[in-house]
């Protein structure tokens, strides 16, 4: 685990430097675009002062805070409470030590699937991808990803409370953290089919994980709910003022069929290039026949990814904690590190090459949301 730590270590301070080069040579900051971009100026509003911050833009076009769920804010709340850290300073060592839980998770799954060296590879892929400067910033993917690796590792382990404790808290993290219940609650269903008849089998253990599991997520929505007057549909109203909708996919096809026939930033078609990837890597994860929690979790993320509508560009960022969907090349790594080594160093070079270039056009130059 150290050295698989020391690996994901060494690829994102590598990727910071390029990062810091790149800011410093246009003349800007390292540190507060790390700190202060895009969402992570709402998360730091909501951690100093609370919820309740509107933009409004034009008729049916409303920011609201309320669309950010509050475990990363209270997170650097506490922080900014118990130390001398600012928010900015607070945000980027949360993620920082969040995205050093979920690496230390990946390393365990992976070794226990499939033995140390795919393990180190799965972690390492991680923090090579190409949206994996996020993993830098003041962002909520790392806290999401940190509780949802540990909640499917207490799955497979057969730690129901502890999983649905994890999957509850990966459900006040993000919107799409109810991927993590969606998978804990698959597989108790699975346990629960598998002992059917034999009532004796089922501990209340199980029970406890499962009915924990959806808390979070469900929690906050009911809140937000009851807070703008739906307690079913409020929240999801919210989320359709900032343009986000769940609509099986109409909208992204259209922006690729504009992205087809006039072309547009780089960003675009980058994005478009590493969602079918990513559908390619799970197709890959359903044939190697993953543990049924790792493709229910998988599955949820890419479902809602390739089904919402919204900021295309974020895509990429929303399948950051898709990592069971690395499973299949980081098995194809180890392979090749032993049959041919100087192949596998290539690869390696080549994503890190990308990886760092990349995240720096992103943050620094590309000026599109994350």
């Amino acid at each position: 685990m150290a050295a698989a730590l020391g690996l994901f270590a060494a690829a994102r301070v590598s990727g910071a430097v390029v990062l810091a080069a790149t800011a410093w040579a246009t003349g800007r900051q390292p540190l507060a675009l790390l700190g202060r971009s895009w969402d992570s100026l709402w998360y730091l509003g909501i951690a100093a002062h609370g919820y309740g911050r509107v933009l409004r833009f034009q008729p049916g076009v409303v920011h609201s805070d309320l669309a950010f769920f509050p475990l990363y804010p209270g997170l650097v709340r506490a922080l900014t409470t118990v130390s001398p850290l600012g928010g900015g300073a607070a945000g980027l060592a949360v993620s920082w030590l969040a995205a050093a839980v979920a690496a230390c998770g990946m390393y365990a799954l992976g070794a226990r699937l499939h033995g140390r060296a795919v393990g180190t590879a799965l972690v390492l892929l991680w923090g090579l991808l190409p949206h994996s400067v996020v993993l830098s910033m003041a962002y909520t993917e790392p806290v999401l990803t940190a509780f949802a690796v540990w909640a499917l590792y207490a799955v497979l382990d057969g730690r129901w409370p502890l999983a649905g404790a994890l999957a509850a808290l990966a459900g006040l993290a993000r919107p799409n953290g109810f991927a993590v219940a969606a998978a804990v609650l698959a597989a108790a269903g699975c346990e629960l089919w598998r002992c059917r008849g034999r009532a004796g089998k089922v501990t209340h253990s199980l029970w406890t994980g499962a009915a924990l599991a959806p808390v979070g997520w469900g929690a906050y929505v009911l809140w937000v709910g009851r807070r703008v007057g739906d307690p079913l549909g409020g929240y999801f109203a919210v989320q359709r003022r900032w343009g986000s909708r769940f609509d099986f996919g109409r909208g992204s096809l259209g922006f690729v069929r504009h992205l087809l026939l006039h072309g547009d930033r780089f960003v675009f078609p980058m994005t478009m290039v590493i969602v079918a990837v990513s559908v390619v890597l799970y197709a890959l994860l359903l044939a190697d026949r993953a543990p049924l929690p790792l493709l229910v979790y998988s599955g949820v993320l890419l479902l809602v990814t390739l089904g919402g509508s919204g900021f295309f560009e974020s895509k990429p960022r929303f399948l950051l904690p898709a990592f069971p969907l690395l499973l299949p090349p980081a098995r194809a790594l180890v392979r090749t590190a032993r049959a041919r080594p100087w192949h596998a160093t290539v690869v390696v070079g080549a994503l890190a090459g990308l990886s760092f270039a990349y995240g720096a056009y992103l943050v620094v130059i590309a000026h599109t949301p994350l």
